[in-house]
């Protein structure tokens, strides 16, 4: 494609990245902590660097995108954060006054190999690791979520917006499970 990514409207990116669903890969563990590894230099005021999403569930299938959740005190300035994250590779896709998401690995042909969405977050603001934690327990629950997301893949495949929204309800409602019974885990 001759176009930068900076200059393509949302369906041509969709197009250039659809959502592609595998099996859970053993690398994507290394891969995080690698990149945690690298973050912590970027961002040594972190208060925590998790990896989230679906690819910390070993037991389901998942986009092959490495999902990590920073968190910050909020005497942290999130836009400084965001030009020392942008200096080191990573390309600021979305924010609003308190939270910032960010990615690394997508390029004009497409996905790199190792793929990253970071999310930048005040303390607090943290309700995936909820879900993951318990995707992680209650293995029937991260079955219904494999199946429902398989059901989801080919139907939203250049859609990701369209791919979240169909997903939302059934995470709420068991992030809202889990902070019942994990308490203030976190």
């Amino acid at each position: 494609m001759d176009k930068k990514i900076s200059e393509m409207s949302l369906e041509e990116l969709w197009q250039l990245f659809p959502i592609f669903l595998t099996e859970h890969q053993d690398c994507w563990k290394a891969w995080y902590a690698d990149e945690k590894a690298g973050l912590k230099k970027i961002i040594p005021q972190a208060a925590r660097i998790e990896h989230i999403g679906s690819t910390a569930v070993s037991s389901i299938w998942a986009k092959p995108i490495i999902d990590i959740l920073v968190e910050v005190s909020k005497e942290w300035d999130l836009a400084g954060i965001k030009d020392l994250l942008i200096k080191n590779g990573y390309t600021c896709m979305s924010h609003s006054a308190d939270r910032y998401s960010f990615n690394k690995g997508y390029t004009e042909n497409g996905f790199s190999e190792k793929v990253f969405h970071l999310h930048l977050r005040y303390i607090g603001d943290n309700d995936e690791l909820y879900f993951r934690d318990y995707l992680i327990e209650f293995s029937d629950v991260a079955y219904e979520y494999e199946k429902m997301k398989l059901r989801l893949w080919k139907k939203f495949e250049h859609d990701r917006d369209g791919y979240t929204h169909a997903k939302t309800e059934f995470i709420q409602k068991y992030t809202r499970e889990a902070k019942l019974k994990y308490g203030n885990r976190y």
